[in-house]
């Protein structure tokens, strides 16, 4: 089959074609084309640039002229229409030193094309787009990249111009999604976050951009962003009119100041799979159509039951619970409106807010990593900037992750604090609509004590979710630089605690669990480290490597190495009691085996 690519790359020199060769090995999507006698297949003789870009100039949607750019400007000009659909053009001299987006920077990419090439031949990509060259948002491609839709009360070029002129400007934030979460971490010094449009003083700024689901009429210049995000549902008299359902609902959606760009599907009952009027407008809106059995929608609870719907229908209601089974939410944006048409048909409208889109109050339990605050995953940083209320366990947690926090936000330590005591902060919280991090040492996953936790939360229904952290056995691992399986000698890790106050599980013994020789983590058992000794060394020999860290990665890190007959007496002589971790086994400093994926004759990686 023949392959299809998205880049040509028209090399003028031979310099240029060695150059080319080189962008193919990072974008195999590309394809060259000269005008020079060629015999390699990997590369096309055209007769002429001209009669090249004549042909093919809208089959590709990116160009990489390698040479000079005069030849590049001449080339392309007899072509250009609009720079919505003119293709992405870049530009490389022949010796590699500079890259330069010649049209479509934005829109077609031309700028990101640049910046890879410039790093795959390690050269400058000249960018003058100034947005790019601030590291600010670029606004007309924003709603693209983040799958929203775009709107402007005033041409997107004056919105531009006070954008990278740097005047005040206002950000609304209607939804949540990880747009927005980007948006919040990579805001301009001039942009001012607002979560509720009652708080903006507009005469204070020059432009409102709102990430939104509504329509705002502002006196100053508005930038709205449509997520797809309304779920509207309808109920109608059969036969009803396509133009007149459509000027209806649209009109009902003005009324409240509801964007029909943000529309994410129409939904109704199931009779009405056939509805002529309803299939056009989703056909028109380019939104699914969902329908729903009597028995859906009778499971919602509704705001405005009908006997009359329920004697023709069986359901109370059409359009209320159909928009709710469509959105996962418990309430509407707008609630059933009932509409008598000029023809003498009616129909219902209801509108809600797609749950995953709603911006609420939600608690993230985040691994802090073993102790250094650098090893805290990105997402887990960006959870802690942005949070309203951070709970920590200042004995297991370092202070200095809390540095992260935003101005304004209640920063507790939870070691003094019962576990309801910390729920009943976290539920004043919660109440607001404030994000909460409880912020947990190591991996959650890891003896964190969240099941309590999750517990309550789900009695009390609060959203939550969980973000991974760096377990301190891994950084053990990075600190004894170790790879703790080895091919042919050990492929299993074991992660387990000593027996101590609380029993372990019956099938759990340490005893047990050492049969297997694997490399052993051993949580904490540093007070019990005598009985530990013993029961490993029933089958690890005595001299088996073993370490012992303390506090791993904080700033009073230490570690002690030795072997398996001496972890009683390491322990015992350096007074190590709590935040001590065990490991033991052949692993530890193992260099002689080589892995399969190294061998010479294994093949994993293969080029098309």
């Amino acid at each position: 089959m023949r392959k299809t690519f998205n880049i040509a790359i028209i090399a003028s020199t031979d310099r240029a074609l060695q150059l080319a060769t080189t962008i193919c090995e990072a974008l195999p999507e590309a394809a060259i084309f000269t005008t020079r006698a060629q015999e390699s297949a990997d590369v096309t003789q055209i007769l002429s640039i001209a009669a090249f870009l004549d042909d093919n100039f809208h089959a590709y949607t990116s160009f990489v002229f390698i040479g000079a750019l005069g030849i590049c400007v001449r080339s392309i000009a007899p072509f250009i229409q609009d720079k919505k659909v003119d293709p992405a053009i870049v530009n490389l001299d022949d010796h590699g030193y500079f890259v330069q987006p010649v049209l479509s920077g934005h829109l077609g990419g031309a700028n990101t094309l640049a910046r890879q090439i410039a790093r795959t031949l390690g050269a400058q990509a000249v960018i003058t787009t100034s947005s790019d060259l601030q590291d600010i948002w670029a606004l007309d491609t924003l709603g693209q990249q983040n799958g929203w839709k775009t709107s402007a009360s005033v041409p997107m070029n004056t919105i531009i111009s006070i954008f990278v002129n740097n005047k005040k400007v206002a950000l609304l934030l209607d939804i949540k999604d990880e747009g927005t979460e980007r948006m919040i971490q990579t805001k301009p010094g001039f942009v001012d976050i607002f979560f509720k449009k009652t708080d903006i003083k507009l005469d204070d700024y020059a432009l409102l951009i709102a990430v939104t689901y509504r329509h705002y009429n502002e006196s100053i210049p508005v930038l709205h962003y449509h997520p797809a995000a309304l779920h509207v549902g309808i109920g109608c008299s059969r036969d009803i009119g396509s133009e007149e359902l459509e000027v209806s609902v649209l009109a009902q959606l003005a009324q409240y100041g509801l964007a029909p760009q943000a529309v994410k599907s129409i939904a109704s009952i199931d009779v009405k799979h056939d509805e002529v009027a309803i299939i056009a407008l989703a056909e028109k809106w380019k939104v699914p159509f969902h329908t729903y059995t009597a028995d859906q929608l009778n499971t919602q609870t509704v705001a405005n039951p009908s006997e009359v719907v329920m004697d023709k229908l069986g359901v109370h209601s059409v359009s209320e619970a159909s928009s709710l089974l469509a959105s996962g939410n418990h309430a509407w944006l707008l609630e059933k409106q009932k509409i008598g048409l000029p023809s003498g048909k009616k129909h219902t409208i209801a509108v809600a807010l797609d749950t995953s889109l709603e911006r609420r109050a939600q608690v993230a339990i985040v691994g802090a990593g073993p102790g250094d605050a650098a090893l805290i995953a990105v997402r887990g940083k960006e959870l802690l900037q942005a949070a309203d209320l951070i709970l920590y366990a200042g004995s297991l947690v370092p202070e200095e992750l809390t540095h992260f926090a935003k101005t304004g936000a209640v920063v507790q330590n939870s070691a003094g604090m019962t576990l309801e005591e910390q729920v009943q902060l976290m539920e004043k919280h919660y109440a607001l609509g404030h994000l909460i991090v409880r912020l947990q040492s190591g991996d959650p996953s890891i003896y964190g004590a969240i099941q309590e936790q999750m517990t309550i939360f789900d009695e009390k229904g609060m959203d939550y979710f969980i973000v991974p952290g760096i377990s301190s056995f891994q950084a053990a691992a990075a600190v004894l630089q170790s790879e703790f399986t080895i091919p042919e000698v050990v492929q299993s890790i074991i992660l387990t605690r000593g027996e101590g106050n609380t029993p372990l599980p019956e099938n759990e013994k340490l005893e047990d669990m050492a049969r297997h020789r694997a490399t052993m983590c051993i949580f904490l058992s540093a007070t019990i480290a005598k009985s530990v000794q013993a029961q490993l060394l029933v089958h690890y020999p005595p001299e088996t490597p073993v370490a012992v860290l303390y506090r791993v990665t904080w700033k009073d890190e230490k570690v002690f190495t030795g072997e398996l007959k001496d972890l009683a007496a390491i322990i015992r002589s350096n007074k190590l009691t709590r935040t001590a971790l065990i490991i033991v086994g052949t692993a530890i400093g193992a260099r002689k085996n080589r892995s399969h994926l190294y061998n010479p004759t294994w093949r994993h990686i293969f080029r098309n």
